[in-house]
């Protein structure tokens, strides 16, 4: 059989499914109710045509009895549930548990607790009560791993019953769905805001503002008047202390590599016709966990961080690692979509602001892209391109981002960031040495 014709099987049965399951929830008949219904339909045209009293009153019958389901079915439960209190917050992949309990205020029987997940959560967690006594309780436990950052609903929490013949089914909402927002995962990443380039030969780009204070460590000096006596480094001091003429004393002082601002501005990629296809796009959620790691790196590094996709500005200048939760807040909410990444970048272009440190990523780097990164560049803008590739990834996009004289890291969809980010920052020092 060809796959075509598996396929045009399969679809008018999956529609099939689909429309019972409405006329079951909307309604409240099961899929025995809707054949008892059909059957009544039949038998009376049938009785119709022959005239049969005997049939007649078979079909009467047969809707006495889906009557009578009926009425049996429309009982109000005396429960009340609750739902423990769930994280609003957790990271992907964190183990969250559930406790649903449920109490009769008067005597239930053959009732099923519902209650819907995510399908990144997991499967709806059913929970048969064949008897349960008045005022006594029910006690369930579950847990589901998110293993996909987003924001996602918990619930509700639903209450079935049927009547004693199954024709008909009625639900009832327990307990309102509760949101989570599951947070990308981050990593140990090695970007740092440097500017030796610009010092050898001694120049910085146009209007840049250099952090006060470096990170890494570059060589000694001799003090000078202004200095913070704590960066004087005493064990080197000593080698030069000349107890017959302390005039000749020399006080060295630790110097740092200076970066050139202390603003970092971070670029997603969202145009999904460059991604890995797939829901979640692998590459997609590559680049947002690079953007997460990076973020909450530079944040706690006490930069100003700016989040910047090919849309709109989703975050604005976070300080503080107190905003590191805000930062991961508009990551988990962040989608693929189809507005290309030159359109970002000539957002960027006409910004008067030249004094950041920016780092795209992006799966493709065209031709039109490459050029608007060429201008950045030419502004002065610091710029480190990170390029996740997977195996559609056009080598020549590889080349492109090469041949902008920037560095760039090439990071493989679910590949650590630790690896590809040390052969960077080592390849560097090594040609800037």
């Amino acid at each position: 059989m060809s796959p075509d014709r598996v396929t045009g099987t399969a679809r008018p049965a999956a529609a099939g499914l689909a429309v019972l399951a409405w006329i079951e929830r909307h309604i409240g008949l099961t899929p025995s109710g809707v054949g008892v219904i059909g059957l009544a339909i039949v038998g009376w045209v049938a009785a119709r045509l022959i005239g049969s009293r005997a049939l007649f009153l078979l079909v009467y019958g047969l809707l006495v009895v889906l009557g009578v389901s009926w009425f049996l079915g429309r009982r109000r439960l005396g429960v009340e549930a609750a739902r423990s209190e769930l994280p609003t917050r957790v990271r992907e992949g964190q183990l969250v548990d559930v406790e649903l309990e449920l109490t009769a205020k008067r005597r239930l029987t053959t009732i099923v607790l519902e209650e819907e997940l995510h399908r990144h959560f997991g499967t709806t967690v059913r929970v048969p009560v064949p008897l349960l006594p008045a005022g006594e309780a029910v006690h369930h436990r579950y847990s589901f791993t998110p293993r996909v950052r987003g924001v996602f609903e918990v619930g509700p929490l639903l209450a079935s019953w049927s009547d004693p013949f199954g024709l008909t089914r009625r639900t009832m909402t327990l307990a309102e769905p509760a949101q989570i927002i599951v947070h990308p995962s981050t990593e140990i990443v090695h970007d740092r805001v440097l500017s030796r380039e610009w010092e050898d030969p001694p120049i910085r780009p146009p209007s840049s503002k250099p952090w006060p204070t470096g990170f890494e460590f570059y060589g000694m000096r001799d003090y000078v008047a202004g200095d913070d006596p704590r960066r004087i480094v005493w064990r080197a001091t000593a080698r030069y202390l000349d107890i017959d003429n302390p005039i000749n004393d020399r006080y060295l002082v630790r110097e740092s590599e200076q970066g050139i601002t202390d603003r970092v501005s971070l670029v997603l990629d969202t145009d999904q016709r460059h991604h890995s296809p797939g829901d979640p796009s692998e590459t997609f959620e590559t680049a947002v966990r690079t953007v997460a790691s990076l973020g909450s790196k530079h944040i706690n590094d006490g930069f100003a961080v700016t989040i910047e996709t090919n849309t709109d500005r989703i975050a604005d200048q976070l300080r503080g690692r107190v905003n590191r939760i805000r930062l991961l807040d508009a990551l988990a909410r962040v989608q693929p979509g189809r507005v290309p990444l030159t359109a970002l970048i000539d957002r960027l272009l006409v910004s008067p602001r030249t004094d950041t440190h920016m780092v795209i990523v992006t799966p493709h780097v065209e031709e039109a892209a490459a050029t608007r990164i060429r201008l950045l560049i030419d502004r002065g803008i610091s710029v480190l391109l990170v390029v996740v590739v997977w195996v559609d990834t056009d080598p020549l996009a590889l080349h492109r981002a090469g041949s902008l004289g920037t560095n760039v890291v090439e990071v493989g969809a679910r590949a650590p960031l630790e690896t590809a980010f040390r052969k960077v920052v080592a390849a560097g020092t090594r040609r800037m040495s």
